[in-house]
């Protein structure tokens, strides 16, 4: 593992213009679960499949159910950033590191200090009414019981991207520009599993493609180093 960071701090420090990837696993040391380690979300028996309670349909057709699952396991009142979202805040006021790009929706990043972060699948601190458009903070999900409803008797729905639905063009777009300009790109915390997200990466033409995750990940990446670890800890590790 000694090597292996060396060799991270040193394409590090030769970079300027580093994009960051990273999925759930770059959370789980700030106490959020996963989907889908052995403990994450995905191994907890439910009345219906995690992946049905957060789609669309569901939402649409069972409200109530929806909302309590996404009360209990989404909102994670008290969570700090880690190590890894602090390193990255640090990263980007140096200047060397332009993008965060997450499939996570905890706002961490923001609450470490990072500017540049583009949310692929949305936030939780973010909802709005259906109905008149008028937005909503976290506590107005986090607080409601049942169905949380605006003043004007709509809906109110987080804003992030469910099952069945699409990610918004010009933060795709967004990405891939970063990704595309990049000369490092550390992939962390994600299992590339989840598409059209995962897909991103196949952007980048550089030659420092880090991949920083605790099980492995598709070897087709043919990445210039891979760190099998946790995510804050091993960032914890680089000055």
């Amino acid at each position: 593992m000694k090597n292996e960071i060396e060799r991270l701090c040193g394409m590090v420090q030769s970079s300027d213009n580093i994009v960051f990837f990273g999925g759930a696993g770059v959370s789980t040391e700030s106490g959020i679960k996963d989907f889908r380690s052995v403990d994450g979300l995905y191994a907890e028996k439910y009345d219906y499949p995690p992946e049905t309670i957060l789609s669309h349909t569901f939402y649409e057709r069972n409200g109530e159910a929806f909302f309590k699952f996404y009360r209990d396991k989404l909102l994670c009142e008290g969570v700090q950033p880690n190590a890894a979202h602090r390193k990255l805040a640090e990263w980007e006021r140096a200047g060397k590191l332009r993008a965060v790009i997450t499939q996570n929706i905890d706002g961490l990043h923001q609450a470490a200090g990072s500017r540049e972060v583009l949310e692929l699948h949305g936030s939780v601190e973010r909802n709005y009414c259906e109905k008149c458009g008028t937005f909503y903070g976290v506590e107005a999900v986090a607080k409601s019981e049942g169905i949380p409803r605006c003043k004007c008797g709509g809906r109110i729905k987080p804003d992030v991207v469910l099952y069945e639905e699409g990610l918004d063009e010009d933060t795709l777009m967004r990405a891939v520009d970063y990704i595309a300009n990049a000369d490092m790109l550390i992939i962390a915390g994600t299992s590339l599993a989840v598409y059209p997200a995962a897909g991103l990466v196949r952007y980048y033409r550089g030659n420092k493609l880090v991949i920083i995750n605790k099980t492995m990940v598709g070897s087709d990446l043919h990445a210039d180093l891979v760190i099998t670890g946790a995510v804050g800890e091993t960032l914890a590790q680089l000055p």
